[in-house]
């Protein structure tokens, strides 16, 4: 794991190295970068991967104060990592927030950004997604300490299946969720820069209808990958955001749930993989 010192604190990433195409890829709220281990593996033989662990609810370093934690923030901070990596014309990947994400770049231009790919993800009006995410930010009402306690149910994995936890997000994924409420548990900073994220997306949960009018402009290839039974995240929200880019396309993966990357990682690397190597079109 490699760690990069950024305005907002000490990140941490993974990056494979090599000299293939660059892969950047974004996890969502209360994740980390293992999200993408094994679509990675399926990748990194002919691509350099790179995915940050975002200061999202499972990071290992707590942000410095006042630290701008919102959506938007949180994508400059995005944008700052593959400045200080010299990284360009990357394929851009984001699932579940970190599709948010991609989408708040997109809308803003996004110059070091060759090609974009949505994987399940918030949009539109589906900010918080589903019953998931309107749970989850109506925990971060809570002061860090109470919000801590809340999370400490999280470890029985009954709990952690529940629809308003992690129970519609992954048919097959447990164990990794049960990785990432880790760092909330245990660190005090995680549990107030956790409360920090919830709180700002509360407080303007119409920023993607706002970047969706600028999608049109995104006029680079862009491909979005959807799962056909995705119970939070709508898929018609996916046909529409192909529709939306001049340049879009849909795939939508069978047998899975939000989170392609957890259920189906081999087809997910597959679909990433050959959008990579098809020609540009201008």
């Amino acid at each position: 794991m490699n760690r990069i010192e950024l305005s907002a604190g000490t990140l941490t990433y993974t990056d494979t190295g090599g000299d293939g195409p660059v892969v950047v890829l974004l996890h969502g709220l209360m994740m980390d970068a293992t999200l993408w281990d094994e679509t990675i593996t399926g990748l990194s033989a002919e691509h350099r991967c790179v995915a940050p662990t975002l200061p999202l609810g499972a990071h290992r370093h707590g942000m410095r104060a006042g630290t701008d934690l919102s959506l938007p923030g949180v994508a400059r901070l995005v944008t700052e990592f593959l400045e200080r990596l010299a990284l360009r014309d990357v394929t851009l990947v984001g699932s579940d927030t970190g599709g948010a994400l991609v989408q708040l770049l997109m809308a803003e231009g996004a110059p070091a950004v060759g090609r974009a790919v949505l994987v399940s993800c918030d949009a539109f009006d589906n900010f918080p997604p589903g019953l998931t995410g309107r749970t989850l930010v109506l925990t971060g009402r809570l002061s860090p300490r109470l919000f801590g306690l809340f999370m400490q149910q999280m470890r029985l994995r009954p709990l952690r299946r529940l629809p308003i936890a992690f129970g519609r997000l992954t048919k097959r994924g447990d164990a990794a969720t049960a990785r990432w409420i880790r760092p909330v548990l245990r660190q005090q900073e995680i549990r107030r820069d956790t409360v920090r994220v919830l709180r700002a997306a509360a407080a303007d949960t119409g920023l993607l209808l706002t970047a969706a009018e600028r999608l049109p402009d995104f006029e680079r290839p862009a491909l979005v990958v959807w799962a056909s039974e995705d119970r939070v995240m709508p898929p018609e929200h996916g046909r529409r955001l192909a529709r939306l880019l001049p340049q879009g396309r849909l795939i939508e993966v069978a047998d899975s749930y939000t989170l392609v990357p957890l259920d189906r990682p081999a087809e997910l690397a597959r679909a990433v993989g050959e959008f990579t190597r098809a020609p540009h079109v201008t």
